[in-house]
């Protein structure tokens, strides 16, 4: 597995590459985006570690750039940015989690083996279509469609909206989901879960409407008798 790091703190980028290395993975790292950027379309990563304040192109013009391309490859953000309002913009251009500095290394091993294992699929059922409300998923081509037209949606997105549609009118909570979906039970970043969830609504469009919210409960997948169209 080859994760790419972009980060411009040298003793920083020294330990997580040596612990990375010595848990078997290949490391690529880069102290700027733009040779980053460069370097995917030859060698293309399983997994990114993205600090955001970078010397020349800045992390979430990256990602920008990055999820224009593709929509699968995991980001993970190490960032000293810790503000809500930006570990939300982090999440809303793409990143699938998000770490504030300073943290443990032990920690973000864990999270990189976890959206390792999700995004190579070794968590998914063997292929198959899903459909719920004219919202077809084909698990085998790992792709989501409406009315025959493709959505464009990262790991994280798919993984949700592969669960929902399974278990159609289970509530699950924000916990149960950050369990389910991103490999832990809690974290820090309370709003990972809302924001992901405000996305796929988002790019369902008015499909978007059979993800229903429960106030301070979660959130479940429902669709109506009569209200599929």
């Amino acid at each position: 597995m080859l994760i790419m790091m972009i980060e411009d703190e040298a003793a920083l980028r020294e330990v997580i590459e040596y612990r990375l290395n010595r848990e078997g993975y290949q490391v690529a790292s880069f102290d700027n985006a733009n040779d980053a950027l460069i370097a995917i379309e030859d060698c293309p990563p399983d997994l990114i570690l993205l600090d955001l304040m970078l010397p020349g192109l800045q992390g979430l013009q990256f990602l920008d750039i990055l999820r224009q391309r593709d929509q699968r490859t995991p980001v993970v953000v190490i960032s000293a940015r810790t503000s809500e309002e930006d570990v939300i913009r982090a999440l809303e251009r793409g990143a699938d989690d998000y770490l504030p500095k300073p943290f443990s290394v032990k920690l973000l091993e864990t999270k990189v083996k976890v959206a390792l294992r999700r995004s190579s699929g070794e968590e998914t059922v063997p292929g198959g279509l899903l459909s719920s409300g004219g919202v077809v998923v084909d698990l085998g081509g790992h792709k989501a469609t409406i009315d025959d037209k493709e959505i464009q949606l990262t790991q994280k997105e798919f993984d949700l909206l592969v669960l929902f549609i399974r278990k159609p009118g289970k509530v699950f909570t924000r916990n149960q989901l950050l369990n389910v979906i991103w490999g832990y039970e809690n974290d820090v970043n309370s709003r990972t879960v809302d924001v992901h969830m405000a996305m796929l609504r988002k790019k369902l469009a008015d499909k978007g409407r059979y993800i229903r919210t429960l106030p301070k409960i979660g959130y479940l997948w429902e669709v109506r008798p009569g209200e599929a169209k």
